[in-house]
């Protein structure tokens, strides 16, 4: 159910800036602080809205058998207005489904680190990670903060790596893996209806992410009839906070900000 009374629940949001509607999902066991270090820039262009999902930061717990299609029901209850949507790894599944049942309010997509048509491989490797999860959750935690930075990344950035594990830790485990059995399988569900997207899309991925790969990108690119990818090079998973110049200039770029910009630096 999707709350009380079958309604979405209130989600805990926050938005900056004013123009362009530019809306930021984040990631399972994550919140919306992980867009902080893209947000100066994009909120001097649009007005940007930061949202946790529900299961994560200040909004309502998940309960289990939550479904991909509540989550983008609970988003899809924040907008008045058409919106770019942006989505990271579980975010970016719910961006899809929003644009598959929201198309007049989603002006285009962009999907950061997104799984996409898992082969059986994949799929057996994360079954396994949602088992363990279950079994030791810090022992998980630690292990997704392992393959999310690289030893020098983690070197250089160590508060960085410690503020996400922590993040990690804090989570209600119960809403955690109700929301990671949604990351975990619900790309499946997804595949079929790809060609239905109308929403313009950018697929961008870090070139040495194990998880959310290159080639998941190009499937969803090759996908989707408005699609093209782009490929980070040396960057890992979380491109909002290892590549943040990278990713909010592909951003700009995909949703047409660029231009809005110029227009204001260069009035006639």
């Amino acid at each position: 159910m999707t709350g009380p009374g079958n309604t979405p629940v209130q989600l805990s949001h926050a938005s900056y800036g004013s123009g362009p509607h530019l809306v930021l999902l984040h990631g399972v066991g994550l919140d919306r602080a992980m867009w902080d270090r893209c947000l100066p820039a994009l909120a001097a262009s649009c007005r940007v809205t930061v949202v946790d999902l529900r299961g994560h930061g200040g909004s309502p717990p998940a309960a289990p058998g939550t479904t991909l299609e509540e989550l983008a029901a609970d988003v899809g209850a924040l907008l008045a207005e058409p919106a770019h949507v942006v989505g990271f790894s579980l975010g970016a599944l719910v961006a899809q489904q929003l644009a598959l049942v929201r198309p007049a309010m989603t002006a285009s997509l962009t999907l950061v680190s997104s799984v996409a048509g898992r082969s059986q491989q994949e799929r057996a490797a994360v079954a396994l990670r949602r088992e363990k999860a279950n079994e030791d959750f810090a022992g998980s935690a630690r292990a997704a903060v392992d393959r999310w930075f690289s030893p020098q990344w983690r070197k250089q950035d160590p508060a960085l790596a410690e503020a996400v594990l922590h993040r990690l830790l804090s989570n209600d485990r119960a809403s955690y893996l109700a929301c990671y059995d949604v990351f975990a399988t619900a790309d499946a569900t997804l595949w079929p209806a790809l060609p239905r997207i109308t929403a313009p899309t950018l697929a961008v991925t870090g070139a040495d992410d194990p998880g959310s790969t290159p080639e998941m990108s190009r499937r969803l690119a090759s996908r989707i009839p408005k699609g093209r990818a782009t490929v980070v090079p040396g960057a890992r998973h979380l491109l909002p906070l290892e590549r943040p110049e990278a990713l909010t200039e592909a951003i700009v770029r995909h949703t047409g900000l660029t231009a809005r910009i110029a227009q204001e630096s260069h009035p006639a």
